[in-house]
């Protein structure tokens, strides 16, 4: 009678800790893609297809700018980056703000591959861009990048596709950000554009705009 008691508190514990293990349950989008997402579930990445399921999760949704996933019965929406957990606390949220200045832009400090450099956000460019000294400044090897043109004020000119370590705005940080490197002078401020705005929200309120990114 003793040794069947001492089972039964042994398996009554082990359920309790399977069951705070699946609670645990850690999983974060790595990649977005139509009708399929790359997640990664307690430390492990799998591609998911809509439909499939992998341990406790499964993903109902996904595009190119978010995926639904069902975890525990629970429905979430997730973009790339945003982690959760099964016990469902809330996201950490970071937030800059930036305010107008004179000639109408929001301009901010940034640190680009660790150094700080000035940048206008511009979300009218498909990709964060600067010219050769500011790439220079930024110890890129702007030559080893892909050879492309893009057409500016004063016409065609020459550039390079590179790959950024990093930019970091006011603690929001995107890694592997695509970068175009212009031959000349243009652009004179480096522009804040869409390779890395993607991942993050963005509001305009009374001349301010608030850049917020969960994690």
């Amino acid at each position: 009678m003793k040794n069947s008691r001492v089972i039964s508190l042994l398996l009554a514990l082990a359920l309790v800790l399977g069951g705070k293990s699946a609670l645990a349950q850690d999983v974060q989008v790595q990649a977005l893609f139509t009708n399929a997402a790359m997640l990664k579930i307690s430390g492990t990445s799998k591609m998911l297809k809509v439909g499939q399921s992998f341990g406790a999760v499964k993903l109902i949704e996904a595009n190119s700018q978010v995926a639904i996933i069902e975890l525990n019965g629970k429905r979430r929406e997730l973009k790339v980056s945003q982690r959760i957990t099964g016990n469902y606390e809330r996201a950490k949220t970071r937030q800059v703000s930036i305010p107008r200045d004179s000639a109408m832009q929001y301009i901010v400090q940034a640190t680009i591959n660790g150094r700080g450099m000035r940048v206008l956000v511009d979300t009218g460019a498909n990709v964060v861009a600067m010219n050769s000294a500011h790439a220079t400044a930024l110890g890129i090897d702007f030559s080893a990048g892909i050879p492309s043109q893009v057409v500016t004020a004063s016409g065609t000119a020459g550039a390079w596709v590179v790959k950024l370590d990093s930019i970091d705005v006011g603690g929001i940080r995107v890694d592997n950000v695509q970068a175009s490197v212009v031959g000349g002078t243009h652009p004179t401020t480096i522009l804040l554009g869409m390779t890395y705005l993607q991942h993050v929200q963005m509001q305009e309120k009374n001349g301010i705009l608030m850049l917020s990114r969960d994690y």
